[in-house]
């Protein structure tokens, strides 16, 4: 079976045509991110994911991790692939200076993710905790915390977790029973079990740093009294060095359909005489916190969803260059040609293609938009671009994943039977992609926060101002005279009308009918990740036909671009329509059946 070998060309390109990075150049303490060290960085990435964790995805897959009481054991070749990822600074890429981080823009580590969720999700899951983990210290940690956590968990010497389902809970946060008591030097002793932490233990760290939601003894009912805890599962010294095990262990993993390389754990804290745990900032501030967490979370899911995405459609082109089958139709006298020549097989192929390159592009000019949200110096500027992340984290979490299971499940069809059988490897990409449309929130509650607290409420102003930056290039499409194009701006105009359609529906009906808007969420949310890609694909169909005009001598790859543009418009932009049909008129019949009708 073959490797992954990252799409560094097209990467490049979405950088130098989507992605304003003159402007990324000159954010505070931005200014030497050169091309040459970009170019530097993702070549270095895409060599330790093809050779280093790419061979590890399917020996983690066979093998899976092993429970004992004592801890779990990861799979063969781990920790050595985790020593030299820390080694190489790759956990620290994007973290702050201050404490040892390399402060590399989130534009740039957005690929590097992709990258490793492409080579290896299940290894990618355990920086991809800690990261969150140092978010929620680093924005509201106090000194000492900081000052105690994040040296290690930004070297990657120490990882981090969420910690926030109860079995009785799901979903449904209010409903936590977990409890931390006050003691007497200002820490607390926290009790309660914890279902579905990823990375809850291991053996590829000394320390492994837990953030915990628990109620105080006062806390009011709800949400609004849950408070966040780092809960270490071994104490720390005052200088820094490890100290007594704490009273928290993983009492069994799960056995799942995908990822069998990551631990899925089931934590109990304080079954003997209390797990010591430290407040993060305020009491009964804890959802509020622990939302640094899952925003960051979500954006790094949407990536995994891309990776996989792009590893799917490698190993199904793969595969379809080298299966030969049948004659050529349309060829009179051909002989068995590989599958690549039939319409079909190439229509599959296209429709993976161009859906990942969509969610590629989507995903960098939201990690642009992280990065002016958080260094532009102009306020005005950085609440613009951070009112654009959270409207669009939704659909980079919610879309990417929904898709990729999609791609993913057409990398099997591709292959034939052959993709159901496990030694090919293209079962596993759909096995490990099913997931993320679940975690950190499912597709329906991404959709739901989509519809609710990022467009009714502030009646549709941001995601207005997006859909100006699509008709800009709608606008450009339509000067154009070639052919190619005209045919993108046709179904991208009828796009950006049905989605006009559905977010005027949904504004004025949310308040008045909320069922009727949110059975209409998850196609809202498919309507508005379709018509994104397509707006970006054609903003990079313009840039190839430029450079073409230009005469530039990289001919195959920008027409590429192009034709690319073209199928996505005619295959998936063309859905577009539909989906907002399915927004406004889809009410009816779901809500008037009966329950015991279903």
């Amino acid at each position: 079976m073959s490797e992954y070998v990252a799409p560094l060309k097209d990467m490049q390109f979405v950088l130098d045509e989507l992605v304003d990075m003159d402007s990324i150049r000159q954010l505070p303490e931005c200014e030497e991110i050169s091309t040459d060290l970009v170019e530097a960085i993702l070549d270095e990435a895409g060599k330790f994911a093809s050779g280093v964790l790419s061979p590890l995805n399917i020996v983690g897959d066979k093998e899976g991790v092993r429970w004992q009481p004592e801890g779990v054991t990861t799979a063969t070749g781990w920790q050595d692939a985790y020593n030299q990822f820390v080694a190489g600074g790759w956990n620290a890429i994007s973290c702050e200076p201050e404490y040892g981080g390399q402060g590399v823009p989130r534009v740039i580590s957005t690929l590097v993710e992709e990258m490793w969720n492409s080579a290896n999700v299940s290894f990618t899951l355990c920086p991809m905790l800690t990261r969150g983990a140092i978010e929620s210290i680093e924005l509201r940690g106090s000194d000492a915390l900081k000052q105690a956590y994040l040296p290690k968990l930004i070297s990657g010497e120490w990882t981090g977790t969420m910690n926030l389902t109860e079995p009785q809970a799901g979903s449904d946060l209010a409903a936590i029973r977990s409890r931390a008591v006050p003691k007497a030097d200002g820490s607390y002793s926290v009790h309660g079990q914890k279902i579905f932490i990823t990375y809850g233990e291991h053996d590829l760290a000394e320390n492994i740093i837990h953030l915990v939601l628990a109620r105080t003894p006062e806390a009011p009912e709800g949400v609004k009294g849950i408070s966040l805890f780092v809960v270490p599962k071994f104490l720390v010294k005052a200088d820094g060095s490890l100290g007594a095990r704490n009273d928290v262990h993983c009492v069994s993993v799960e056995h799942k359909l995908g990822i069998h390389a990551s631990p899925t754990c089931v934590m109990a804290f304080g079954d003997s005489e209390g797990a010591t745990g430290y407040l993060v900032g305020e009491e009964n501030r804890g959802i509020e916190y622990m939302f640094i967490m899952m925003n960051a979370a979500r954006f790094s899911v949407g990536l995994e969803g891309v990776g996989l995405a792009e590893r799917a459609y490698q190993r199904a082109t793969a595969y379809a260059r080298d299966r030969v089958q049948c004659p050529e139709a349309g060829v009179k006298g051909s002989g068995k040609v590989a599958i690549i020549r039939h319409p079909d097989v190439r229509r599959m192929l296209m429709l993976m293609k161009s859906q990942t390159e969509a969610m590629r592009a989507l995903a960098c000019v939201v990690g642009s938009a992280i990065d002016h949200a958080q260094r532009a110096p102009d306020s005005t500027i950085r609440e613009q671009n951070q009112a654009f992340v959270d409207l669009m984290i939704p659909i980079v979490k919610g879309w990417s994943t929904e898709n990729a299971i999609n791609i993913a499940s057409l990398g099997v069809q591709v292959h034939g039977g052959m993709g159901f059988i496990e030694e090919t490897g293209a079962a596993q990409y759909l096995r490990d992609a099913r997931i993320t449309s679940i975690y950190e929130g499912t597709t329906g509650i991404q959709a739901n926060d989509l519809i609710g607290r990022k467009i009714a409420r502030e009646g549709g102003k941001t995601i207005g101002l997006v859909i100006t930056r699509m008709r800009e290039v709608l606008q450009q499409l339509q000067q154009s005279t070639a052919e190619p194009l005209a045919a993108i701006a046709k179904a991208l105009a009828a796009a950006i009308e049905a989605l006009e359609r559905a977010v005027a529906f949904i504004v004025a009906s949310y308040g008045k009918d909320v069922r009727a808007a949110l059975v209409g969420a998850v196609p809202f949310l498919q309507l508005f990740g379709t018509v994104s890609g397509g707006w970006l694909l054609a903003q990079g169909a313009l840039a190839a036909q430029r450079k073409l005009e230009a005469g530039s001598d990289d001919q195959a790859f920008l027409q590429a671009k192009i034709v690319t543009a073209r199928f996505y418009a005619d295959h998936v932009l063309s859905q577009a329509p539909g989906l907002a049909y399915t927004v406004v008129e889809g009410a009816a019949g779901a809500l008037a059946i009966e329950d015991e009708q279903l």
